[in-house]
């Protein structure tokens, strides 16, 4: 009886198991979705359980829609905050000349025979830090965003500049202004390209445009404002009343909100860290249009920034002090800003990577506009050679964004720029310091300025591969796209057609075989 008791449990606790273990199998199951092999699989597993197990829902991939840019909206006043961005970074840059004049009275020395090549080294770090952190900026933006890239940095910005304003020799203002300040407005800037965007595509050459006229008009403006505050307030003061444009651009950064849509992230569970894809972006440098887009670019910038830094100081010495000096920065300014507009509106009828011989042409202006330069004894020649400079300035600047957005695609543009602009640190650096040393052991700035336009006719001519590098790139892609559906055509035919596939397939493939 014990015995018989006990089985007899066992054998209703294994029925309640077994009844409650067939519907919560027959659950997950829905009708439509089991086979007509279903009773085969049975009998040959001798296990309805192995069936089961082996049918396992497979995810259907849904494929999201393609992303509208607003093409305006919010991205008006996006536009607006960027267009600050650059005028306050590129506007104080660009005005370095007027600044330098300062720092050769206020530091400076009559017995120290390299004081301009020590002195250009403050605005040339400066600029150079600005492009050397790009490729850390891409990475930062990407992890935290446009607007918390742009408004940390613009707050760094107001930090260096503000410390700038206290230092009284040169090797303070190398850390001050060249390097802390520097950093900020590279973190600030890099952003307000990136964040275009999101906003605008078919628009997009014209929204650089008018955004990096931004940098024009504060070129126009700031070096009548610094001179007059130079000699009322002083340089101190100056650097103090500069930091009010900082502070307005911390607050401009607050306008950035990111539109696009994230990758999927490949983070492991848990994992707090980025994957390496993302904190260096490989893929960029797979193309080799975006490598020799990277790499001439840079060839063409070491003679770049010298007419910026030392036009002011040339023009002193050849026409003397009395020279209105800062119309030539006006000059280049106001026609700078017309380029931009110009050559942004023309950027957007360009197809694809031929925008590319738009910075083509711009680079051999520039190059003949700086050898130019020594040749004009006259006043008037001067300012019809910034002239020219700045329109062609202006169309290199406004469609760098657009022509990485073809190189690479939207979702890569960030470190493309990045790398760009860290790649081109080293040739804005040395430019300058090596001009200032070239007048110091010669007398004179003809030379330097000689010398200054020949990298930007060798970097345009390194760039005339990119658009046939591109349509080659893209016939091979044409093609293998084509070979590959022939294939998947053929290989769904021989599916389709039963025994006689071989033979159809083949004939279908073969032209000459349909007679």
């Amino acid at each position: 009886m014990t015995v018989g008791t006990t089985m007899t449990d066992i054998e209703s606790d294994a029925s309640k198991e077994t009844v409650a273990v067939e519907p919560a199998e027959e659950t997950p199951m829905k009708a439509e979705e089991k086979r007509p092999d279903d009773a085969e699989e049975k009998n040959e597993n001798g296990d309805s359980k192995g069936t089961i197990q082996e049918q396992v829902p497979v995810p259907v991939a849904v494929e999201e829609p393609e992303f509208v840019h607003p093409e305006g909206g919010w991205g008006w006043v996006v536009m607006l905050a960027a267009m600050w961005c650059n005028g306050a970074v590129f506007g104080i840059q660009n005005a370095f000349g007027i600044l330098f004049m300062s720092l050769l009275k206020e530091f400076g020395s009559p017995e120290d025979d390299d004081l301009r090549f020590k002195t250009a080294w403050v605005g040339s770090l400066s600029m150079g830090m600005i492009f050397f952190c790009s490729p850390i900026v891409s990475v930062f933006t990407d992890l935290l965003g446009c607007r918390v890239t742009a408004v940390g940095g613009a707050a760094v910005g107001l930090v260096g500049l503000l410390a700038s304003s206290f230092v009284k020799s040169l090797g303070p203002m190398y850390f001050t202004y060249g390097i802390v300040f520097a950093t900020g407005c590279s973190f600030a800037y890099q952003p307000s390209l990136v964040i275009l965007g999101h906003y605008f595509k078919k628009r997009l050459g014209l929204v650089n445009g008018i955004v990096t006229a931004g940098s024009s008009a504060f070129t126009v403006t700031l070096p009548f404002l610094l001179s007059g505050l130079l000699e009322k307030v002083g340089l101190q003061n100056t650097m103090r009343v500069l930091s009010i444009l900082m502070f307005i651009l911390m607050l401009a950064g607050l306008t950035y909100t990111p539109l696009l849509p994230k990758p999927v992230s490949s983070n492991k569970p848990g994992s707090r860290c980025p994957p390496m894809s993302k904190v260096f972006n490989v893929n960029i440098w797979k193309s080799l249009g975006y490598r020799i887009w990277a790499f001439g670019i840079p060839a063409a910038l070491y003679g770049y920034f010298v007419p910026y830094v030392h036009l002011m100081k040339h023009v002193e010495e050849r026409f003397g002090e009395d020279a209105n000096k800062e119309v030539l920065l006006m000059c280049i300014g106001v026609t700078s800003g017309v380029g931009r507009l110009i050559f942004g509106r023309v950027a957007d009828y360009v197809q694809g990577v031929n925008k590319v011989y738009l910075q083509v042409s711009s680079f051999i202006v520039i190059g003949v506009m700086s050898m130019m330069i020594p040749l004009c004894h006259v006043f008037g020649g001067l300012i019809a050679v910034c002239l020219l400079m700045g329109l062609f300035d202006g169309c290199f600047i406004c469609i760098m964004a657009p022509i990485a957005f073809e190189l690479v695609g939207s979702q890569n543009v960030s470190q493309a720029i990045g790398f760009l602009l860290g790649m081109m640190s080293v040739p804005m650096t040395v430019g300058p310091p090596i001009a200032g040393f070239l007048r110091d052991r010669l007398g004179s700035y003809d030379v330097a300025f000689y010398l200054a336009g020949i990298p930007p006719i060798i970097g345009g001519a390194v760039l005339c591969l990119i658009p046939w590098v591109e349509a080659r790139r893209i016939r091979r892609e044409q093609e293998e796209a084509a070979k590959d559906g022939t294939q998947e055509q053929m290989l769904e035919f021989k599916r389709n057609s039963g025994g006689q596939g071989d033979a159809l397939a083949v004939k279908t493939a073969t032209p000459e075989s349909v007679i």
